[in-house]
């Protein structure tokens, strides 16, 4: 709150050299630009981490087929035990 009141003091008198009306706007043009380069950045970390991925990492459109491979690929971190593995595989069928 002493941000916001510091920010009213030093704007809010309608100051003649700033050309919109008041400092508010550029604060407010501040935020948006910083969003936009936040947005902007994990936008093309995504599309460089999408980029590395195989047609094997992409989820098929059978969704029996998708849990499979989630059960192989868990099997194969060693999350399940060989008999978790071929219990839950049956489970699916």
């Amino acid at each position: 709150m002493a941000v916001v009141a510091q920010l009213l003091a030093h704007y809010g008198h309608g100051d003649e050299h700033m050309s919109w009306g008041g400092g508010w706007w550029m604060v407010i043009w501040g935020t948006v630009m910083m969003v936009g380069l936040v947005v902007i950045i994990v936008w093309l970390v995504r599309s460089a981490t999408m980029g590395t991925r195989t047609r094997h990492d992409l989820p098929s459109g059978d969704p029996l087929e998708s849990a499979r491979q989630i059960l192989a690929d868990r099997y194969a971190r060693g999350e399940l035990t060989s008999e978790e593995y071929r219990e839950r595989v049956d489970h699916l069928r």
